[in-house]
């Protein structure tokens, strides 16, 4: 709290102006431990599986050794190990990751919105055209004269054409994008080495190319698949799975590459990757010019094995549903799920469809296209779809099978859980997180301010997907899950209404005999807290409540040392100081009382009598709400506020709104005073002048600083016309640089008497002065006078 303001400066410098110093009291400092209720635990721990060693035989040398034998030790070596209980990540690295993970989000988006650009490049568009027959066009783009069922099945009919079809063009060359992860330690990182097929299309120009010879990665493959069909009048959306790196604990780590022992002189894959693609060719030239699929014995890893002969087809002069379609070639190593594919609307019906041309090969079917939990290459997470106006939409829900349970718990829009404890529902107090929000933040970019008919569909079709979603069959699931909720799981401030109905039963082992734990709704699960946690809220707990929960009070590590117990508290007196027990009196129980919402009432602060405000001990007034404002009063929040009401002799009361925790030990926060509500317009009128005078201060500092540096400047000015008096201009050319040396050096002589009042120094005629208020009429001979 700021004690006021020294204001009185001499007569000589301010003129008339004259301040009075005034010192308001000083309010007591306030302090406060952190409640229990508001600690978290910082570490937490995970159960990791460690594999037993396996002994292996070693030949020692050829002599004989003595050879102990224990049985028990071999047994115990080869029994199932208890896993060990490991530290998991700290607070400061999670967030380090979840930092990381925000940022790998926001240019993975980038990246998606960049080749979805590609996509409606007309150049691009133009190339892939002549793919599709006249025939397929036709499917794809039915009559709007057939009924909604003829042109549905049209459409899924051209869409599988096409699909054969660019199949058939499409070769797969190079390595497409895949989960990024983290390294085990900083040695791992920069040992790392790039695949040699890594994708090679960096820019519009390479995608343009690879859209000529029609090859690529898989990723490329569903981008030109999806130009293709933009390029014939069908409304496609491009899809990506984004693989961020990971923040949630327990995610797989990225695996330990091993050492090549290639000799120096032996080529790379790459190369002779290059040597066998150029010796097919050059032995089949027809292959060149269309291509199609490589040999069996090839995918095989035959590479010099010679190939069997495909005559190369038209598509104009053979039906695709006659021609024989194989699986196109893949890359060693990489998922067996898509992360690019494509989406087509249906116009008929109004929805949208998933095709995956190369990977899966599957045509409306997306729960096909959600890599399993060990996939550690591929992770459905955020699944984004782009549209060819450049709009984005989260279509996460439409394919992953659990994502309540799972997914929503690996993104930053739902980790974790919060509930809000201002409010008693428990399913309707559900708020957005800091990384909900953020989420929203960033896909706002790429979102309508209004959604159109077709997106309000979609977000309907979305929500029902995720409403159907079943009831979780383990433990693990219902942890935070925002529906559903087991005892084992709530946190330590929550607790389930009295009179909850289970609403089904899981077990909580896989043996025959594991107990079964009820499962309740998470609209029943309610927030407890302490009567002064209640109280900092703005509500006050009813008299004969029961508390509903009872939680151990925690030990208190002391400065010097170990802990301090409840006995040690005791033994001194502690239950008799009032600093020690509380606001309430709880903190001398051997356990914390908690309550909930619906056991409390508004807190309502006595009223301000004959102008006196009430005040605590401290002589402060508790306003952590502004429902706490007494009856009568009113909050004024300025700094000044306190000083102005101490002038005009009001009675006030420093505002307590809150407390500044540096571990367990709190510091109030005064913000303003609350004064008499009919001395609100006195007091803030007192503060307004305040305010000017402290402006005109600053303003009149401000001039004589500038006084200063022009007096400055003219003194120099003067020692430099002084020095060069009566020299020839070419002599003070080339004596010029060393006279700037020493004239700095007098300049610097002259600073002492800067740091003076310019006042009281003879300026000389024609200088800059500050004049003095017995010679009012003496203005020098043309200098800058201050007024």
């Amino acid at each position: 709290m700021d004690t006021g303001i020294a204001v009185s400066h001499d007569a000589s410098e301010d003129g008339n102006i004259q301040f009075e110093d005034v010192v308001i009291p000083t309010p007591t400092v306030q302090t406060v431990l952190r409640d229990s209720d508001d600690e978290e635990d910082d570490d937490i721990f995970e159960d990791v599986a460690i594999e037993p060693a396996v002994p292996s035989a070693a030949i020692a040398g050829e002599g004989f050794k003595a050879l102990n034998l224990d049985l028990s030790a071999h047994m115990a070596a080869m029994g199932p190990r208890r896993a060990d209980r490991r530290k998991a990540l700290s607070n400061e690295e999670r967030e380090r990751r979840v930092e990381a993970h925000k940022v790998h989000l926001v240019c993975l988006l980038a990246h998606l919105e960049l080749r979805n650009r590609w996509c409606n490049d007309p150049e691009v568009q133009e190339t892939l055209r002549p793919l599709l027959p006249q025939k397929t066009v036709s499917a794809l783009v039915p009559r709007a004269s057939l009924n909604q069922f003829g042109r549905s099945e049209s459409l899924k009919k051209g869409l599988q054409e096409a699909k054969e079809l660019f199949k058939m063009a499409f070769s797969i060359t190079e390595r497409g994008l895949w989960r990024a992860l983290w390294a085990g330690d900083e040695e791992q990182l920069k040992n790392y080495q790039l695949p040699d097929d890594m994708e090679s299309t960096l820019d519009k120009s390479d995608f343009l190319e690879a859209a000529r010879r029609m090859q690529g990665s898989r990723d490329v493959g569903a981008q030109l698949f999806c130009a293709l069909l933009r390029s014939v009048g069908v409304q496609a959306r491009l899809v990506c799975s984004l693989q961020p790196l990971p923040f949630v604990p327990g995610a797989p780590s990225m695996p330990k590459q091993r050492k090549a022992s290639t000799p120096q002189n032996q080529p790379s894959k790459a190369e002779l990757y290059a040597a066998a693609v150029a010796k097919h060719e050059t032995k089949f030239p027809e292959f060149q010019a269309g291509a199609t699929t490589p040999s069996p014995r090839r995918r095989l890893g035959h590479p010099h094995a010679a190939a069997y002969h495909i005559p190369s087809v038209t598509a104009s002069s053979h039906s695709p549903s006659q021609l024989s379609v194989s699986t196109p070639r893949m890359i060693r190593g990489e998922s067996p799920f898509p992360v690019y594919w494509v989406e087509v609307l249906d116009v008929a019906h109004q929805k949208w469809h998933p095709v995956d041309p190369l990977v899966t090969c599957t045509q409306c079917k997306p729960r096909a296209l959600e890599p399993p939990p060990s996939d550690t290459l591929n992770n459905l997470t955020y699944t984004i779809a782009f549209a060819a106006d450049s709009s984005a939409v989260d279509v996460t829900r439409r394919y992953a099978k659990a994502y309540t349970s799972k997914t929503r718990k690996q993104r930053i829009d739902g980790f974790p859980t919060t509930l809000n404890p201002t409010t008693s529902s428990g399913s309707s107090s559900t708020n957005l997180t800091g990384g909900a929000r953020w989420y929203r933040r960033l896909l706002s970019r790429y979102t309508r301010p209004l959604p159109t008919d077709l997106e309000q569909i979609e977000l309907n079709e979305l929500a029902a997907e995720e409403a159907r979603e079943p009831m979780p069959r383990n433990v693990a699931d219902f942890k935070d899950h925002p529906v559903y909720a087991l005892e084992r799981h709530l946190r330590r401030h929550e607790v389930l209404v009295p009179g909850a109905q289970p609403s089904g039963t899981v077990s909580a082992g896989a043996k025959a005999g594991a107990q079964l734990e009820r499962i309740y709704r998470r609209k029943d699960v309610r927030v407890a807290r302490t009567r002064e946690k209640w109280y900092r809220l703005g509500r006050v707990v009813r008299d004969g409540e029961e508390p509903v929960k009872s939680l151990p009070k925690r030990k208190v590590r002391r400065k010097g040392g170990g802990f301090e117990s409840d006995e040690d508290g005791k033994a001194d007196g502690a239950v008799d100081d009032p600093d020690r027990v509380g606001l309430f009196g709880d903190a001398a129980l051997g356990y914390v009382p908690l309550y909930m919402m619906e056991q409390t009432d508004a807190y309502v602060a006595p009223p301000v009598v004959d102008g006196r405000v009430p005040k605590n001990k401290f002589g402060n007034i508790d306003l952590y709400v502004p429902s706490m404002v007494p009856r009568g009063g009113v909050h004024i929040r300025h700094d000044r506020a306190a000083q102005a009401a101490f002038i005009l002799g009001l009675d006030y009361a420093p505002a307590l709104t809150g407390f500044e925790f540096r571990g367990r030990q709190g510091t109030a926060v005064l913000n303003g005073v609350v004064v008499p509500e009919e001395a609100e317009e006195a007091v803030s009128a007192v503060v307004q002048g305040l305010v000017e005078m402290e402006a005109e201060e600053e303003q009149e500092r401000r001039s004589r600083r500038a006084l200063r540096m022009w007096s400055r400047f003219l003194k120099e000015l003067r020692i430099r016309e002084r020095i060069w008096a009566g020299v020839d201009v070419e002599v003070e050319a080339e004596e010029e640089p060393e006279s700037k040396r020493k004239g700095k050096e007098a300049v610097l002589e002259e600073d002492v008497w800067m740091e003076g009042d310019p006042s009281e120094d003879d300026t000389g005629g024609g200088g800059f002065f500050v004049p003095d208020e017995d010679d009012e009429d003496d203005g020098g001979s043309g200098g800058f006078i201050v007024e």
